[in-house]
């Protein structure tokens, strides 16, 4: 049988799945993908890339440069309309703001989540790189496990993780097996299942794609977000990404979540903070809610 052939940039899942369609000036429509969930909510990362796109669309420049999201309901699979505006624009930089909106049981409409972000021209940034950051040690990818090495999936999550290249290390797995490291840590080889290559975009998902950190601190349940912001330093070189997200804090029932992400190049393309609820109760594998 023929290998399937690799998704190209703006002819993938990914991209058609994260497509709106402009109604009016600042408004766009979208169907939400069921296939970006994670046990019964829409993936944060993957609403980030829909609003993203929307704002790409809207503003002056291309690229997100810095993106900070509020998630004020958890959105569902379905109709969602984005209301985009222009706060400033520049000569190198231009600032919107977007929300999407979904219809509840009672057929109100309620924003899901609102965001804020600076759009410019990645490819005009200059190549000076003054940096300490080092990519993080991964093993490579055939040393690392997936989805598919698991003796069962997690309940409710393999919609996604029927799309995504996910191989995660296995310093970081011991909550898989019931002995979670307490570290807080998670790193893994991240790319889209069809092989298309990463892009800005793209970038959105990988910061809020692999499994919380929670995990490795011993807790149990999905980790929903209440604030990231991601910046996007640079576009990244072909290849699967590195992705290591770490946690130094868990109090009041909240945690951060900082990631990193590396390109092929081993250059730091995006990075990211958010702030998640946790549930404070000992666990060894998570269970689905």
């Amino acid at each position: 049988m023929a290998q399937a052939s690799q998704a190209t940039i703006g002819d993938s899942e990914f991209d058609r799945d994260t497509a709106v369609t402009r109604r009016a000036d600042g408004v766009y429509d979208i169907d939400l993908s069921a296939g970006w969930t994670i046990i019964n909510a829409v993936n944060g990362g993957y609403l980030l890339a829909v609003l993203g796109r929307a704002l790409a669309d809207h503003l002056p420049h291309p690229d997100p440069f810095t993106v900070s999201a509020h998630y004020l309901t958890a959105s569902q699979p379905g109709p969602a309309v984005v209301r985009t505006q222009t706060v400033r624009t520049g000569r190198t930089l231009s600032t919107g703001q977007a929300s999407l909106f979904q219809h509840d049981e009672r057929g109100n409409e309620v924003e899901r989540i609102r965001v804020l972000a600076s759009y410019g021209d990645l490819d005009t940034l200059p190549d000076d790189v003054r940096t300490t950051a080092k990519p993080p040690a991964i093993p490579s990818i055939d040393q690392c496990f997936g989805p598919d090495d698991a003796p069962a999936p997690v309940p409710g999550s393999s919609a996604i993780a029927d799309r995504l290249m996910l191989k995660l290390d296995p310093a970081t797995l011991g909550w898989a097996l019931g002995a979670p490291s307490g570290k807080g840590e998670m790193r893994a080889w991240f790319g889209l299942k069809d092989g298309r290559d990463a892009d800005p975009f793209s970038l959105l998902l990988a910061v809020d794609a692999l499994p919380p950190t929670a995990f490795e601190l011993g807790l149990s349940g999905w980790v929903p977000t209440v604030e990231l912001t991601v910046h996007v330093r640079c576009r990244p070189a072909p290849g699967p990404l590195r992705v290591a997200i770490t946690t130094r804090n868990l109090a009041g029932g909240f945690l951060e979540e900082d990631a990193e992400v590396w390109d092929s190049d081993d250059r730091l393309v995006a990075q990211s903070r958010q702030l998640a609820r946790a549930r404070l109760q000992s666990s060894g594998a998570p269970k689905g809610t």
